[in-house]
């Protein structure tokens, strides 16, 4: 295998369902407000509190982490954090490796975690759900995990290109 491609987005169950209860809460305390007798929220202020709840309780599901492997590299692009891939040339790795790790424990959660608050040795994390990475040792002495949903897959590309790693 030559090129490795991925896309992943926030899709688990428990994180709509989380969201759903959570977006339920505000509007209903509006919509309660808005019902008396001496409200004084109008209409328009009622419509537009209600979507930007919605929309700012959506904004996660705008999330996405984007891996791509070649002979160039390995690229990710978490949006929208990142507006176009990034590329670390396999000249800049020393180490590539794909390993189970505890999200929760090492990086604090999902999303784009380490790095300043958590963990700060660990390095930094990419992910989106799941508890597979790519681990990436670079020649800067930092270290970044990139989470993936396609293990097999990323091992078999990973060691088309060993023989970069020096």
């Amino acid at each position: 295998m030559k090129v490795f491609k991925e896309e992943q987005r926030f899709t688990q169950t428990w994180l709509i369902l989380l969201m759903s209860v959570s977006l339920i809460v505000p509007i209903t305390l509006i919509l309660q407000d808005y019902n008396k007798a001496n409200s004084s929220i109008s209409t328009n202020e009622l419509i537009l509190s209600i979507l930007a709840i919605i929309s700012s309780g959506l904004l996660i599901f705008l999330f996405k982490l984007k891996t791509r492997i070649d002979e160039k590299g390995i690229y990710y692009q978490f949006f929208p954090f990142h507006l176009k891939l990034k590329l670390i040339k396999w000249t800049e790795i020393n180490k590539a490796y794909v390993r189970t790790y505890d999200p929760i424990g090492e990086y604090g959660g999902w999303g784009f975690k380490g790095g300043s608050f958590w963990n700060k040795e660990k390095g930094k994390c990419i992910n989106v759900s799941g508890d597979i990475g790519i681990q990436l040792e670079l020649k800067d002495g930092k270290n970044l995990l990139i989470g993936t949903q396609h293990k097999e897959s990323a091992i078999q590309v990973l060691k088309t290109y060993e023989i970069n790693l020096k």
